[in-house]
């Protein structure tokens, strides 16, 4: 199977996206139309699209990074069982004291960001200093700030790296979040590990649409022990007293946002859920989750009540908790992730239909998302959530 054909495949069966008119099974790349203008970008303006940047996280804290290498020896990697047990990589922010700690750690190493853009975009030529020449804000390895906070894991989309949520991460973090990114492995374009070697995704050319369902359930099985390793009796995290155990939520991007509902149907720990423009292959359950809240975030074209994944009404009418349901005018899938930034930096105009800036696009998901799990894991009522705002003309509440 050709790489092209191979990443159309992977679109089409776990990004639960037609494939765009050029760059087939492209996250960053199709020809906009003529008579397509970007929404203005209230966010940040002034730097040119080559320019453009991972924006400054809005909170009050500081962010730290610091990155896990976690061995779950007590289950075999299930998409490669000759690689022996399961073996993840975590990127953990945090609120952190201001001042400390080294400078960011690189947003990929070169040769996650070849994998990446080969990909994503395959012979166009991209180099890979369009993606490592991003610019993250946390400071490596910071001092912890005082204090528990609510945890939130992010699940990134098939074939993603758990880097394209940085800006979500550190913006949550600000917030006043910890929060583990997850890179799972075999499933991502590449992930790196701290020996030297990239593993590259092992079953990016599956093409059976049953395989794709078992995805989640996986992911689910990845979150629960890392899960374990940031609450248990010896934590392998040095600061997870900063952790508050009894507020735990889940985001996904994509088939990540599937596995948000997969995992909470695994574990109680888990008290809110977040699903980002991702097909339900694996269906939420007919009993529900338990009464616990569940947000869908999603593009207008694909996600409203008349979009064509109709695994969104399904799940809806199975929601048994608070629940929302949320589209983006002018989005389109790689919207709820930092692609549309690496996309612009590359000089790739936006896919056909997108009309939202891509800082815009950065500014929507990180209020949503954390106007969610302020009100589900902080108890802080939010207006945002209520009904339509001004000041977000192009959030769409569906009422089916």
């Amino acid at each position: 199977m050709t790489r092209l054909r191979r990443t159309a495949v992977a679109v089409l069966l776990a990004l639960a996206l037609p494939l765009p008119i050029a760059g087939a099974g492209s996250a960053f790349a199709a020809p906009a139309p003529a008579s397509a203008a970007p929404v203005a970008d209230t966010a940040a303006a002034g730097p040119s699209a080559g320019r453009l940047d991972l924006p400054r996280p809005t909170g009050r804290h500081a962010v730290g990074r610091s990155t896990l290498h976690l061995v779950d020896r007590n289950r075999q990697d299930p998409w490669v069982p000759s690689a022996g047990p399961r073996q993840l990589m975590v990127s953990m922010y945090y609120p952190a004291r201001p001042g400390t700690g080294g400078p960011a750690t690189p947003y990929l190493t070169a040769e996650e960001a070849r994998l990446l853009l080969g990909d994503q975009v395959p012979g166009e030529g991209i180099p890979p200093e369009v993606v490592t020449g991003l610019h993250p804000w946390a400071r490596t390895d910071a001092r912890p700030a005082s204090g528990r906070f609510p945890l939130v894991v992010l699940s990134p989309g098939f074939t993603l790296p758990r880097a394209t949520l940085t800006g979500l991460a550190e913006d949550l973090a600000s917030r006043g979040y910890v929060v583990a990114a997850v890179d799972h492995t075999y499933e991502t374009s590449g992930t790196t590990f701290p020996d030297g070697r990239t593993l590259a995704c092992a079953i990016c050319d599956y093409p059976e649409t049953d395989r794709t369902a078992l995805v989640p359930p996986s992911r689910a099985k990845d979150v629960s022990f890392v899960l374990d390793q940031l609450t248990g009796r010896r934590p392998a995290w040095p600061y997870a007293r900063m952790i508050d155990r009894d507020r735990i939520g889940m985001a996904g991007h994509s088939i990540g946002g599937n596995a948000a509902a997969s995992a909470m149907t695994a574990d109680r720990r888990i008290r809110a859920g977040v699903n980002m423009d991702g097909k339900f292959f694996d269906p939420v359950p007919s009993a529900g989750l338990g009464g616990r809240p569940f947000l869908m975030l999603g593009t207008q074209a694909v996600h409203s009540t008349t979009g064509w994944d109709t695994s969104w009404p399904e799940a809806w009418t199975r929601l048994d908790g608070w629940k929302r349901w949320l589209t983006v005018t002018g989005s389109d899938h790689s919207s709820f992730t930092d692609s549309p930034v690496i996309a612009a930096r590359a000089g790739f105009p936006d896919p056909e239909g997108t009309t939202i800036a891509p800082l815009r696009a950065e500014k929507v998901t990180r209020d949503l998302v954390a106007a969610f799990f302020d009100l589900q894991l902080k108890g802080i009522p939010q207006r945002l959530l209520d009904g339509p705002s001004a000041a977000y003309p192009e959030v769409v509440f569906q009422r089916p």
